[in-house]
């Protein structure tokens, strides 16, 4: 029994003087978490959100006042251009228009009897001509007849007394085609004037009539028949028929951060999806980048804005699908994600292996050593870069800060320009872990299953 006993304790004794070695072994590391430099497809997105909207549409606003008679379409329906979608009571206007078109007929009727007294003055004034010309060959005859002494003095006189009515009467005639005319062209401009009244008019009844002025579908009708209606500012309560939309083209209207408006550019392009078709992406590109900044708030321009409180911005941002579809509604919610840069098979990290360091200034023997610290008052920059894995002359695995500069980042990772190579292992964290890291320190690599485990409970 004593023996049992004394090699139990044996046993207890050497576990713990393992255990007590593997501690003291351990004791000086710093378990981090790591990854690989990898090539691979690198993409920025920046990404926004907003809502479905047709690229043309229309708020149909009443143009006259009065009681709506008809609503020849509905919420939904397909309209076609120039098709009468409403209709306001219009009897006066029809009126109007009735006895004018009575008075234009009227003025016509006029016109073609002063046209008519036209041809008849200017048939007298021939008649006339004809006559005057006899008179003339009597009277010349008469003038070598009575020269000659063979007509009397009084034969004479009466022929060149007709000579002289006849003359009278050629300037009467002409005198009469020239008030004819003057009639004519006074009831022409009474015609003209009726027309303008008439067009006046005829302007008064269309304004109580609504036409759709492009093909499209009726997104939202606020109105019923028997209501009234009045004209006044747009989209006012009682002023708007029905909003039109053309779906033929369709984009999402988003907002896009002022840190990442300065990376979107006309064509680039995008995946819109709705949050009413789960699933489903909608491919588009860029067509409008907004050049006024909204305050997030409000969504009103800076510009128009009278407060001078600093606050976050947004920019607007049009994106048009490629190829729009019939379940697309305008209003619906939606998130574009735009495709800001792309570069195929770059050397890439995750990002959070980024960090700021400030190496210590270099020891007697030109190494850079972990336990020294900058001389007083000697300003040091920190340095863009990472902790890279790297054996020392004992085979252990040690921290050694790389500075780096990089490129563009996708969505965890971020494009590795210089400073790092294929395959080098780069810690990753944990956080707290890579913030106090030191050059030179050990390192023991840990699975994120065994840094979350260690974690206290509550820390995240």
């Amino acid at each position: 029994m004593k023996k049992i006993l004394l090699i139990i304790l044996a046993v207890v004794v050497t576990a713990a003087l393992v255990g007590f070695m593997v501690y003291k072994q351990q004791s000086g590391y710093t378990k981090v978490l790591t990854a690989k430099v990898v090539k691979q497809d690198l993409s920025t997105i920046v990404s926004g959100t907003g809502q479905i909207k047709p690229k043309t549409y229309v708020n149909l606003g009443a143009t006259a006042m009065g009681r709506i008679t008809h609503l020849y379409v509905k919420e939904g329906d397909h309209v076609k251009q120039g098709q009468l979608v409403a209709t306001v009571e219009n009897v006066a206007q029809e009126a109007s228009v009735t006895g004018q078109q009575a008075a234009i007929a009227a003025a016509k009727t006029d016109i073609a009897s002063y046209v008519a007294a036209e041809k008849t003055a200017e048939a007298n004034v021939q008649h006339a001509e004809a006559d005057l010309e006899q008179k003339k060959l009597d009277w010349v005859r008469a003038q070598g007849l009575y020269k000659a002494g063979i007509m009397a003095k009084q034969d004479y006189d009466a022929k060149k007394a007709a000579y002289d009515l006849d003359v009278a009467s050629v300037a009467q005639a002409v005198a009469g085609v020239n008030q004819a005319k003057a009639n004519t062209n006074s009831a022409r401009g009474h015609l003209q004037t009726a027309e303008a009244t008439l067009r006046a008019n005829q302007n008064a009844l269309d304004l109580t009539k609504a036409v759709a002025p492009f093909d499209g579908i009726v997104t939202n009708e606020p109105v019923r028949e028997g209501e009234t209606v009045v004209e006044g500012i747009q989209n006012t309560e009682g002023s708007t028929f029905m909003t039109l939309a053309d779906m033929s083209v369709i984009t999402a209207e988003v907002k896009v951060d002022e840190t990442d408006i300065v990376n979107v550019k006309l064509g680039q392009p995008a995946d819109v999806t709705v949050d009413a078709i789960p699933g489903r992406i909608f491919k588009g590109h860029v067509t409008l980048v907004g050049d006024q900044a909204l305050l997030r708030s409000t969504g009103v321009a800076t510009s128009q804005s009278t407060s001078g409180t600093e606050e976050a911005k947004d920019f607007k941002v049009v994106v048009t699908l490629d190829t729009p579809a019939v379940e697309l509604r305008p209003g619906l919610s939606c998130t574009a994600k735009i495709t800001t840069a792309q570069k195929p098979n770059v050397l890439s990290l995750p990002i959070q292996a980024l960090t700021l360091y400030a190496p210590p200034p270099a020891g007697d023997n030109g190494k850079v050593e972990a336990a020294s610290t900058p001389a007083s008052g000697a300003k040091v920059t920190p340095q863009q870069g990472v902790f890279v894995m790297k054996k020392d002359s004992h085979g252990r695995q040690r921290a050694k800060f790389v500075p780096v500069t990089t490129g563009i980042t996708g969505t965890t990772e971020i494009e590795v320009l210089t400073g790092l190579g294929e395959g080098e292992e780069v810690v990753i964290g944990p956080y707290k872990t890579l913030r106090a890291l030191k050059n030179g320190a050990l390192l023991k690599r840990e699975t994120e299953q065994q840094a979350a485990a260690a974690q206290p409970a509550g820390n995240s």
